[in-house]
């Protein structure tokens, strides 16, 4: 069965979602010490009511940071992953969002298709430094041994009445 003959539903996760997150980024590989879904927002999406992917969108003063991005094996290379960060990206431009950050060291060519360019964790740090998975970098080291990107979101365009 591919993707296309299945029911497709994205939702936002609740507080009691935390253990279908982190079972979803295990089962991808994927670190999950400072997931915190009470510090931003998160989406599952489900195949057939079964989750098979999230991603999360961490959130600071007209910023945001993308995290926590993953799409089980058996549902990869079929939009799922594009749909998930659509959403984040759509979610970060209604909330006002200029820029949109996130950390990947692997999957940079996946993040230029959505107009993500290298920026610093420098960068990165000053704008926000409260966020959990910032926040994890910085304590435990490993912030300046990540690739950091950035997505300016387009501003809509003030008209004087």
């Amino acid at each position: 069965m591919t993707l296309t003959d299945m029911h497709v539903k994205l939702r936002q996760a609740a507080p009691a979602d935390l253990p279908t997150v982190l079972d979803l980024l295990t089962r991808c590989g994927l670190h999950t010490a400072s997931v915190e879904l009470e510090a931003g927002t998160y989406w599952i999406a489900e195949l057939d009511g079964v989750p098979g992917g999230c991603i999360g969108l961490e959130h600071g003063q007209g910023v945001s940071l993308i995290r926590s991005t993953a799409v089980v094996p058996e549902a990869r290379g079929q939009g799922l992953g594009r749909a998930l960060v659509r959403s984040a990206l759509t979610h970060a431009s209604l909330r006002g969002d200029r820029t949109v950050f996130l950390f990947s060291s692997e999957a940079g060519d996946y993040w230029t298709r959505f107009g993500f360019g290298p920026s610093s964790a420098a960068e990165i740090a000053g704008a926000l430094p409260d966020v959990p998975q910032v926040k994890s970098g910085l304590s435990r080291g490993w912030i300046d041994e990540e690739l950091v990107w950035r997505l300016d979101l387009p501003q809509p365009e003030v008209t004087q009445g």
